[in-house]
């Protein structure tokens, strides 16, 4: 890779982080969306909420895809201030905007399946998971730093 760190908005701090830091943090937060989505599929298989539990599944899907999309627009867009030659883009956010409102729409059209609030649920699962893992992340360095 051409560049060298990325920066991490932490509170009002700049914190670069390493590639390494950077993969590392993509790699978990994919984790915790499959881990996520696999509680779920269990709940339908096992609970009698079958419509929650689908419309968490069908929002959870979409937000893991709206999370790979974030992550992968994010490493282009630092390739390309990182100076490899590529255009500078934006981060998707119509698309992963489009991708949600497909979401909403199929549950609106098959309500017999999918419960409408939990999809929404769903779609924004990944942004907890994001927020949970930059808390995680917070706590790690406060504690290294007082050891």
């Amino acid at each position: 890779m051409a560049r060298e760190g990325m920066y991490l908005s932490e509170g009002f701090r700049r914190v670069e982080l390493s590639m390494y830091e950077f993969e590392s943090m993509v790699t978990r937060q994919r984790k915790w969306m499959l881990y996520f989505l696999a509680l779920m599929v269990i709940g339908a298989g096992f609970l009698p909420y079958h419509r929650v539990f689908l419309g968490l599944i069908l929002g959870g899907s979409v937000s893991f895809y709206n999370l790979w999309l974030l992550q992968h627009k994010t490493e282009v867009l630092a390739d390309s201030f990182a100076g490899s030659g590529k255009k500078r883009r934006g981060l998707g956010t119509f698309t992963r905007m489009a991708t949600a409102i497909l979401a909403v729409l199929i549950a609106h059209r098959y309500e017999a399946y999918f419960h409408i609030i939990a999809v929404v649920i769903g779609i924004v699962s990944s942004y907890f998971v994001m927020a949970l893992d930059i808390l995680f992340r917070m706590i790690r360095q406060r504690k290294y730093k007082g050891d």
